[in-house]
């Protein structure tokens, strides 16, 4: 296709942004990322997907417990697909209550409820947990670690693999700090109603309290998630999640030496990134960007918009200096389908792009009689021979 591009500065985004803050008008520039002792990590935000910051986020390492993010992600899509419920009881296998590592103490024999070994995995970390779901679901752990790979795939997550629905150390069993922060995405995403067991500080079951080992969620009142993670192989791994003023990051730390390293690291990014940058929302799905003449149609224009809500991630004080695009295609003609793609948005900085969408048709166009696109054919015949618009 052939698109015409049209530029818009700033006051286009000024007139369509919501709830933009007040800016400085000096421009500073973001200093370097802090250097935190982690093998691997990468901070995204949540809805603009941009990242932030990141350190060999693409390098296989061992997720440990991290893995029960997958693990939950799998029996939270069994449970919206009406497979099963919170409500199920499990029965325990020996093999659940053998599994070594943390434990939230289920007994064999016994039938625990889908809700409360779901909290035993997500809140205790229980690796015996992990298993009894793995049964249940898969009838074996094995085949539910099929099915969490195939979510992975799924989720785009194509440098990770599973073996085990716990974390336990395999040869076959990595991810990467990218990819974790895709299934953190997902979870927060897809999950809402679940999601909010991540920030619970305690769980007791059987008459054992046990706590949250994610330590920022007593320091941070802004941080609501996820997991942390930990064998000696893989060394001490957390993922976060935490929302200011609107704006959720989700940090991913890897690799480091200790339970009070791995919280200082991630609380280091997630400071960095809510003190230097900012996310707006310049475009709701289905706001009008743009009203353009169709030809040969039983309407004159066509409105059109993005089909998904619009954020962009930028340095602080820049919001000022955003630019967009509008590359629409040269002639547009009827008839034109509800949602279809008739050009791109791109928004950049600096001349650098930081979002580019599909421009979409918000409304149909049917085709108009004979007679009018007869008309219609006849002028853009005329405008073809001597150059008119």
């Amino acid at each position: 296709m052939n698109f015409a591009p049209r530029i818009f500065l700033s006051s286009l985004i000024a007139a369509v942004v919501l709830a933009a803050s007040p800016l400085t008008s000096a421009q500073s520039p973001v200093p370097a990322a802090p250097s935190v002792g982690a093998t691997s990590y990468v901070l995204v935000d949540y809805h603009s997907d941009t990242v932030v910051a990141e350190l060999d986020a693409d390098s296989q390492v061992e997720p440990a417990s991290i893995t029960k993010l997958m693990t939950s992600y799998v029996v939270f899509s069994e449970i919206a697909d009406g497979n099963m419920s919170l409500s199920d009881e499990v029965l325990i296998s020996e093999k659940a209550w053998r599994t070594e590592g943390s434990r939230m103490f289920i007994e064999v024999g016994d039938r625990v409820t889908v809700e409360e070994l779901l909290k035993g995995v997500i809140i205790q970390s229980g690796n015996d947990a992990s298993v009894a779901l793995a049964e249940y679901v898969g009838g074996t752990e094995e085949v539910f670690a099929d099915m969490m790979n195939e979510a992975a795939r799924n989720l785009g997550m194509s440098n990770t693999h599973f073996v085990n629905a716990t974390g336990l150390p395999h040869p076959e069993h990595y991810t990467t700090a990218r990819d974790i922060a895709r299934l953190a995405d997902a979870l927060i995403r897809e999950f809402p109603d679940f999601y909010g067991w991540y920030s619970e500080r305690e769980y007791t079951y059987n008459g054992i309290r046990q706590h949250n080992r994610n330590r920022l969620l007593w320091r941070d009142p802004s941080v609501d998630g996820l997991k942390t993670g930990h064998t000696e192989s893989a060394g001490y791994c957390l993922v976060t999640s935490a929302m200011r003023d609107g704006m959720r990051l989700i940090s991913v730390v890897m690799g480091t030496d200790g339970e009070d390293a791995r919280a200082t690291a991630s609380q280091a990014l997630l400071n960095y990134g809510f003190r230097f940058f900012e996310t707006y929302q310049l475009y709701e799905a289905g706001d009008e960007i743009s009203v353009e003449p169709i030809w040969k149609g039983a309407a004159d224009e066509v409105t059109l918009g993005v089909h998904s809500d619009l954020f962009v991630t930028i340095p602080r004080g820049r919001y000022d200096a955003l630019e967009a695009r509008l590359e629409v295609e040269d002639t547009l003609t009827a008839p034109i389908a509800s949602g279809e793609n008739v050009g791109r948005l791109v928004v950049s900085l600096d001349d650098a792009d930081l979002a580019d969408r599909p421009l979409v048709a918000l409304e149909g166009v049917e085709q108009a009689g004979f007679f009018g696109r007869s008309i219609d054919g006849f002028r853009l015949w005329v405008g073809g021979l001597f150059g008119g618009d």
